[in-house]
């Protein structure tokens, strides 16, 4: 087995993230430190990483139903209730995968399997996550394309793979990105609030019969199509002609100014997006690069002075 597998499956660290601690010269087999990323570990080998030993562990993932008001910490200092406060203590060990702030409910994994964590969370492996988002205001369509066409927000481009509406006020959204509390900030942005937000399923994974706070151990074979499961590509319906060349939203300035009721608030106040192509620029034309022009000779100059 490669050592950043091994390391992985270990609990050390993702594969990526193992790499870059082998390369640190971190890691020794039997006594010899170790930079060959191509290093085969052996049964018989004694890995050691930052001084202490290391094994391999039963690889576990945990599916847990999260309450709303937990947070996903191994500790807070505050005192608030985490995540591990609804978990035994053989489970103290594992690491969430991915995260829902306090405010949100639902689908969480855990895990010792670092090549899982990298599996799901990684955009470029095209994992879905599922939402279901209840808001203060009526819903329209025209939100829900704005929401798969994207925006401009403080945390960067942030869009929906697809979304579609349960009722008025509930609708569906579904994620590969994990920009943080991106459904919460897109919405904020569009004018509306959440009021409950629940993720229902990760993958093919579905939150379905699992009550809030309660936990179930997935099998080997269930955890394995995760990493069969083919990334999904997004079904998005086809834009008129007239519309191919929209820009992505943004956000206008009311919305980056308006101040929440309760829920999300951007990081810095005041956040304005960057200026668009088609925000207008008043009828100054655009100043061309490169070295400026001559300035023109006034009406009684005779050209430059000569020098004697």
């Amino acid at each position: 087995m490669r050592l950043n597998r091994y390391l992985s499956q270990c609990g050390v660290a993702s594969r990526r993230g193992a790499e870059e601690i082998i390369l640190g010269g971190r890691v020794s087999i039997n006594g010899h430190i170790i930079k060959e990323l191509a290093t085969q570990v052996q049964p018989e080998d004694k890995v050691v990483v930052d001084g202490s030993p290391v094994r391999t562990e039963t690889p576990l993932v945990i599916a847990l139903n999260k309450p709303k008001g937990y947070l996903c910490s191994r500790g807070d200092t505050h005192e608030r209730m985490t995540i591990y406060d609804l978990l035994p203590g053989k489970f103290q060990n594992l690491h969430h995968v991915g995260r829902l702030d306090k405010e949100s409910e639902g689908l969480l994994l855990l895990t010792n399997r670092g090549d899982l964590s990298h599996r799901l969370i990684h955009p470029s492996q095209g994992a879905e996550k599922e939402y279901e988002v209840v808001v203060d205001q009526p819903l329209t369509t025209e939100v829900m394309a704005k929401l798969v066409k994207g925006m401009m927000t403080e945390e960067g481009f942030a869009r929906a793979e697809r979304a579609w509406m349960d009722t008025a006020y509930r609708a569906h959204i579904v994620l590969k990105m994990g920009l943080k509390r991106q459904i919460r900030m897109m919405l904020y942005y569009l004018g509306y609030e959440v009021e409950r937000l629940t993720r229902t399923r990760i993958g093919w994974l579905q939150l379905k019969g699992l009550p809030k706070g309660g936990w179930k151990e997935l099998t080997p074979t269930e955890v394995e199509r995760f990493f069969k499961e083919a990334p999904a590509k997004p079904a998005l319906a086809r834009k008129p002609a007239a519309e191919k060349e929209d820009k992505p939203e943004r956000p206008s300035p009311a919305a980056a100014s308006r101040k929440p009721k309760t829920g999300f608030k951007p990081k810095r106040e005041g956040f304005k997006p960057r200026r668009s192509e088609e925000s207008p620029r008043g009828d100054k034309p655009r100043s061309r690069s490169g070295p400026p022009g001559r300035r023109p000779a006034s009406k009684g100059s005779k050209g430059p002075r000569k020098r004697f």
